[in-house]
């Protein structure tokens, strides 16, 4: 069976089309109603406050979910980049979209989770959405971005999405373990924050590595990082050792990143120089 040219739409390119779309609005909508705007409990209120700045020691301060309106903002952006017709049969659509899409809904699942109080079905849904966003990161990596369009409504967007919903994972895992009474085995709290910052820099950094120092994904990692260093030095509860536990990840995730992408670009350049002499000789 031949493979549909990208010269070519098909009826399953327009559906796929029509269904992004109404996935990014559905996704906007989520966010108006994750921040209180159309009536519902700001998400750092709702589930009893678990999700609030204060509830843990790796919740982020209240500014760091900014980011979230980059991200809403990138993936209506893709939506309606991707419904040009010029777009339609693009491989590089036919190999996401439908990924994407699947991001859109389970964050609208995960804000209308939380809205409802249901703290564990948040965990599952938040677990999956971080796993749909590993396989659309991998994708990408296997077509490139054709001009500035692509790498901001596609690459930096995902990458966004990707490094922030990494740092989100952990919080909400952590608020439902504290709302469900876990006591850690005994150990300290401090203890458990400061090994799961180090796991997930750890994570993100070998991400860094394996990507060749994408800087979208660090960047967000490191932003949730750094604000959850902020929320324990000014912010209750307190702890000195996991904010600048926090601040040290956040500043080594982006600097493995942006020791990746100079790396990968100088092993390129005599490459590349090479190429050109040997086509001009």
């Amino acid at each position: 069976m031949s493979t549909p040219s990208e010269n070519t739409p098909t009826p399953a390119d327009r559906v796929r089309q029509v269904t992004v779309l109404l996935g990014g609005l559905l996704a906007l909508f989520g966010a108006f109603l994750g921040s209180g705007a159309l009536g519902g409990t700001p998400v750092q209120d709702a589930a009893g406050g678990a999700l609030a700045a204060d509830a843990t020691l790796l919740a982020p301060y209240g500014p760091a979910f900014s980011i979230w309106s980059v991200i809403y903002a990138g993936l209506l952006g893709y939506a309606i980049w991707q419904l040009l017709p010029s777009q339609a049969a693009r491989l590089r659509h036919r190999l996401l979209g439908w990924w994407i899409l699947a991001s859109q809904v389970l964050n609208a699942l995960w804000i209308l989770s939380v809205q409802a109080g249901f703290l564990g079905a948040s965990v599952v849904i938040i677990a999956v959405l971080l796993l749909v966003l590993i396989i659309v990161f991998v994708r990408m990596r296997q077509l490139d971005a054709r001009g500035w369009v692509d790498m901001l409504t596609m690459d930096a967007t995902m990458g966004l999405y990707l490094g922030w919903v990494t740092v989100a994972t952990i919080a909400n895992i952590t608020a439902w373990l504290v709302a469900i009474g876990f006591d850690g085995f005994g150990w300290p709290p401090e203890v458990w924050g400061l090994i799961v910052i180090v796991v997930g820099a750890t994570i993100s950094v070998a991400t860094a590595l394996w990507s060749r120092g994408r800087l979208a994904p660090a960047i967000a990692t490191a932003w949730g990082l750094a604000w959850i260093g902020v929320a324990r030095v000014i912010d209750e509860p307190s702890s000195a050792l996991v904010g600048a536990t926090a601040f040290t990840a956040a500043a080594l995730v982006l600097a493995a990143a942006l020791i990746a992408r100079l790396t990968d670009r100088s092993r390129r350049r005599p490459e590349t120089v090479e190429a050109l002499v040997g086509g001009a000789t």
